[in-house]
């Protein structure tokens, strides 16, 4: 099943997540009790429409993972102090890594054209971040001799900032939003073939902006012309990439449903703002069906725009951006 995941594209996405959908049910007990509650069973679950998807919640208080399987890495968000985090077991760290590989790839090309530089000091801190195995792996990956991670040795990344451009490298910097910001107020380069791209994460750090106004801010300390964004959680697997203007495009595995904020259990129309529902099928060992916190809009296409989060709604991870 794992090679249909990998290999869906528009027209074979149903048949595979509806496929998944059977197999998870049978396979991840949290996730059949679930859909049990709801009356959701195999029987009467026959289109992409009728699929429960599971309230992100219960990846802070259950282990939601395929029956038999023992994680060989826990995932964990970065909540807020006092909160529950919440928690990922992943039963194999293989399937992450040919997803977010194969995901780069698709939008970016090859790890090993890039000096690939991570500024993640807030997450660099714990050993249990998504973000920071990602960055890890694409760094490795890249082979480049200066690519690595930088806490907030901002003086040292400024440095090799100018050595790459004078020498003409590609290169993607990699950036928590407000650690971006603080080295922003620092210094100003003239770099227009950089790639920034950020990861969100405010968190209290600083003041709340706008998407538009981190840009703006990103693109005159930088002088590029647009700012790349990640978008991702702990309780995923697969990520969506927008290459400027706040405008997401998922990996074929993976898709974004805006829900009915009102009426959870039914779609919303594209081009109208809803909360966010997202199948990831390379969760296929815990559950690829996830309801979110998230509001955004999601158009035609498929492609979208993340608004915020819905009120009263936990601030934790590194996809926050307040708007």
């Amino acid at each position: 099943m794992i090679d249909s995941i990998f290999s869906v594209n528009d027209s074979t996405f149903e048949s595979v997540a509806l496929e998944v959908y059977r197999f998870q049910f049978e396979q991840v007990a949290i996730y059949r009790l679930f859909c049990e509650s709801l009356k959701r069973t195999p029987a009467t679950v026959k289109q992409l429409e009728d699929i429960p998807f599971l309230p992100i919640e219960f990846f802070k208080n259950y282990e939601v993972i395929k029956q038999g399987e023992k994680a060989v890495k826990i995932f964990e968000s970065s909540g807020t102090t006092g909160s529950t985090p919440s928690r990922h077991f992943v039963a194999d760290t293989g399937i992450y890594e040919t997803s977010f590989l194969k995901g780069f790839q698709q939008f970016y090309g090859a790890p090993e054209d890039f000096t690939i530089l991570a500024l993640l000091p807030s997450y660099l801190e714990r050993g249990n971040s998504s973000l920071v195995y990602m960055a890890d792996k694409l760094i490795q990956l890249s082979d480049k001799r200066e690519s690595g991670f930088f806490l907030n040795e901002f003086e040292k990344l400024k440095s090799i900032l100018l050595d790459l451009k004078q020498r003409k490298e590609k290169v993607l910097l990699l950036g928590v939003t407000f650690a971006l910001l603080d080295f922003a107020e620092l210094f100003q380069l003239n770099f227009p073939e950089l790639i920034i791209m950020e990861t969100g994460g405010m968190k209290g750090k600083r003041d709340e902006l706008t998407r538009g106004e981190v840009h703006e801010r990103l693109c005159s300390a930088f002088g590029v012309s647009k700012i790349h964004s990640e978008y991702g959680m702990t309780e995923l697997l697969s990520q969506a990439y927008s290459k400027g203007k706040g405008i997401f495009e998922s990996v074929p595995w993976m898709k974004v449903i805006a829900r009915d904020v009102y009426d959870p259990l039914r779609f919303q129309e594209p081009g109208k703002a809803g909360a966010v529902n997202i199948i990831d099928l390379a969760n296929i060992l815990s559950c690829s069906f996830i309801a979110t916190n998230d509001l955004a809009t999601v158009f035609k296409d498929g492609s979208f725009e993340i608004l915020g989060r819905m009120d009263n709604a936990e601030v934790r991870g590194c996809n926050l951006m307040v708007l």
